[in-house]
């Protein structure tokens, strides 16, 4: 793309090979960015695009001062609806944003929107998932052309605090109940382990076959059980769990393992993301949801981290902790030129949300008939003593 000033330049990566060779590059600019998340590491994008890329679309702007990397914005083209530039990590990914370097802000996002004008003079630039203070709101706020800021999927979240902590937020009702599913679990004596990098392979293998059993006939996300998805979830966990962005904790009981979760790291918070657990922890009892975040609040707490993300979703069972809403924000932006299609594209997205949000809140039924539907593109059976529990939050696309 060239250069905008001494030291300054701006370029565009559209080799995957290239984009392999960033990994140290990456890695430290990801640390220089306190908004990123862990969706935002070079693991879970590379990972992401070789499960899910499609050959001869990949389009990464690179911004460079005296040869460092300062800010980065990974993204896609794709032509459905119409030509788009999108983030890399697609649906499976609950945050999306770019990357600029917090002690070069002001000339690496100035240079990252020059280079985003290149890049996208016949298409729109659709930001998903973009979460408040992210570095893609400065970004917008910065932008010479036709945009569109549009609403997108809400976050809960809890202060990075130990379970004890956690608990004191509740009526004393709701604690008590915590405390008696505490001692459930520790009755039990269920320990978690967390497995090695070397290990991880046959720890996600394990967990996705856990997944499939606890939403077997309850609508399971189709997305969780195909093959790409293993493959990237195997190859990004494994590199973050050695680099420090990733735990990979599985519970036992009685020597068997009957519960397995995920949970991703950034600078400032701690998501848990995946998780499967055994049917026959909910016959005994055991409240899985309260066993899980225990572990993860308790790690937070013990990194320094700020928040503990339940990703998301707004179901009921994360509201039971009183935890923060954080809306998401879908940001569309291009040249002004193409205001009329950006217009178009960002109507046919409002529309699609009204219509969705309208089924879901008039027609309660759909959710169950869309949890059978689920079940039956993933060829899965229901189980007649779990039908009537609520369906997996689907990966939105």
């Amino acid at each position: 793309m060239g250069r905008q000033r001494t030291g300054l330049t701006v370029t565009l990566c559209r080799d995957p090979r290239a984009f392999a060779r960033l990994r140290a590059e990456w890695d430290e600019l990801q640390r220089r960015c306190s908004s990123a998340t862990p969706f935002q590491s070079h693991a879970w994008l590379e990972s992401w695009w070789l499960s899910y890329g499609t050959a001869g679309r990949l389009r990464i702007v690179l911004v460079r001062l005296d040869g460092e990397l300062i800010a980065a914005a990974p993204l896609m083209l794709v032509h459905r609806p119409l030509p788009l530039l999108v983030l890399l990590g697609g649906a499976i990914s609950d945050y999306g944003d770019v990357l600029v370097a917090d002690d070069h802000a002001g000339c690496a996002t100035a240079a990252l929107a020059h280079g985003l004008r290149r890049a996208a003079r016949h298409t729109v630039i659709d930001l998903r998932e973009v979460r408040p203070g992210a570095a893609a709101e400065r970004l917008y706020d910065g932008w010479r052309g036709a945009k569109r800021r549009l609403a997108d999927s809400v976050c809960l979240e809890l202060p990075a605090a130990p379970m004890d902590e956690l608990v004191k937020r509740l009526a004393t009702h709701s604690a008590q109940r915590v405390r008696a599913k505490l001692r459930r679990i520790d009755a039990l004596k269920i320990e978690d382990r967390t497995v090695t990098e070397h290990e991880v392979p046959d720890a996600v293998g394990h967990l996705l076959r856990l997944h499939e059993l606890q939403w077997r006939g309850r609508g399971v996300t189709v997305e969780h059980l195909r093959p790409r998805f293993a493959e990237h979830l195997v190859r990004a966990t494994r590199r973050m769990v050695r680099d420090g962005g990733a735990a990979l904790t599985e519970y036992r009981c009685e020597g068997e393992v009957v519960a397995a979760s995920v949970a991703l790291f950034s600078g400032r918070l701690t998501g848990g993301y995946l998780y499967g657990a055994h049917p026959m922890l909910r016959e005994r009892r055991v409240d899985v949801t309260t066993m899980l975040l225990r572990h993860d609040a308790d790690l937070a707490a013990r990194s320094g981290r700020a928040v503990v993300s339940l990703l998301r979703g707004e179901e009921p069972y994360k509201n039971h902790w009183r935890p923060q809403a954080v809306a998401n924000q879908r940001l569309l932006m291009a040249p002004s030129a193409l205001d009329p299609v950006l217009r178009l594209h960002s109507a046919r997205a409002a529309w699609r949300d009204r219509a969705a949000g309208a089924v879901n809140s008039r027609f309660p039924a759909a959710r169950e008939w869309r949890a059978r539907l689920n079940d039956w593109r993933a060829g899965v059976r229901p189980r007649p003593d779990l039908v009537a529990e609520r369906p997996e939050r689907p990966v939105q696309q």
